[in-house]
């Protein structure tokens, strides 16, 4: 409804004082103000980006939120997730965003859709919407994300972070481009590292998250030049900001149906790969590891492949550090043969995953090892709680 009757739209005593400092702009004024007001946006996800863009979108005045997610609040979580709240933990994400919400903007209707987005229910859950904005981490989800804009003809406002980095821009919108122009191709499973592997500066996604909202008003007003057609890179770094053109691809496959994204992005091809090597690979629970340290036997090299900045964190006593990164390029392969020298390998990271990767280039290498399941952060829960869990 980017086209509402206005006539049927009345601000109230308590809006006219809420949304004054809009209402004196000349790009919004009183209409404007109604057509926000009049609006309705769907925010699929309430993590970094979804956490800022619904706080300002809440005070801006828009009239019925869409929240969808099906996680629960963590601590992890709030170092960048702003919405949220320590009291909020093991709670509902989708509860505590509209309890923020409105505790911002009591007359906002928030709908709550605690579910997973997928392809049986995306159509269904996003056609009451005006505007759809992309508040995801992960691969299937941004292309089901896209793909349900194009087929019910509505802006995607989309934007991704990952450590320092961030980048926004608006798909499906007045005929420019849409994801799959972006990316036509979804990248291998496991290439881009996840936020909880890589890291994200907590301020970060609410840069990015401020300005998809920022979008998504500026589209409900027509006001403005939207980022349709370009994508805006961002470094916190070096503090910069620089635009890349983008253009609808005329070749590209017409869009006629949702599909099974994980398919498509590789998950269940790249799960059934890593379930074959790990059938190949033993592993030990870290209580098995805690048998072993203890022993009298010092038969064994517990090898640890996180990152250096990790291993200052927390490291379990005896490990040796040899990153992950140093075994891919080949460098650490030689080091980790030295360091063996017919002893016992054993190999352990954050969660059991670069592990196992690692232990599979070894194998490679002719080098045979022991998976710790779970890694550090199941020593830290199950073994020593001394140890810091991040």
């Amino acid at each position: 409804m980017l086209n509402p009757n206005l006539d049927e739209i009345q601000l109230t005593k308590d809006d006219y004082e809420r949304y004054s400092r809009h209402l004196i702009l000349p790009e919004v004024g009183l209409e404007g103000q109604k057509r926000l007001k009049a609006a309705s946006i769907l925010c699929i996800g309430t993590g970094g980006l979804g956490s800022p863009l619904l706080l300002y979108l809440a005070a801006a005045g828009i009239g019925r939120l869409g929240i969808v997610d099906f996680d629960v609040v963590d601590f992890s979580n709030l170092q960048r997730q702003v919405i949220h709240g320590t009291s909020w933990v093991g709670k509902p994400k989708i509860e505590s965003a509209k309890n923020r919400i409105l505790e911002i903007n009591p007359h906002c209707q928030v709908d709550l859709y605690e579910t997973q987005f997928t392809s049986q229910n995306a159509l269904q859950i996003a056609e009451p919407y005006d505007i759809v904005i992309d508040g995801t981490d992960n691969f299937p989800t941004r292309y089901l994300v896209n793909d349900t804009c194009v087929l019910l003809n509505k802006p995607n406002v989309y934007g991704s972070i990952f450590r320092f980095e961030g980048q926004a821009t608006v798909f499906n919108y007045e005929g420019g481009p849409n994801y799959r122009d972006l990316y036509p191709e979804p990248p291998p499973p496991g290439l881009v590292p996840s936020c909880a592997e890589g890291g994200v500066l907590g301020i970060l996604p609410g840069i990015i998250g401020v300005i998809q909202a920022t979008e998504a008003i500026k589209i409900i007003l027509g006001q403005g030049t939207t980022l349709s057609g370009r994508l805006l890179l961002f470094n916190a770094l070096d503090m910069k900001f620089r635009e890349l053109k983008l253009r609808p691809n005329p070749t590209r496959p017409v869009i006629e149906k949702l599909i099974d994204y994980e398919m498509f992005c590789g998950i269940p091809q790249a799960k059934a790969a890593e379930a074959e090597q790990q059938a190949a690979i033993p592993e030990m629970t870290v209580t098995e590891l805690k048998q072993v340290l203890d022993s009298s036997a010092k038969d064994y090299v517990l090898l640890d492949v996180r990152n250096p900045n990790e291993y200052e964190i927390a490291r379990i006593p005896g490990s040796v550090l040899v990153p992950l990164p140093d075994i891919e390029n080949g460098q650490g392969v030689e080091k980790v043969r030295s360091l063996v020298n017919g002893h016992r390998l054993i190999v352990h990271c954050k969660m059991g995953g670069r592990s196992m990767k690692a232990l599979g280039i070894l194998k490679g290498a002719g080098i045979d090892g022991t998976n710790v399941k779970g890694g550090i952060q199941a020593w830290s829960r199950e073994v020593d709680a001394s140890v810091p869990e991040y």
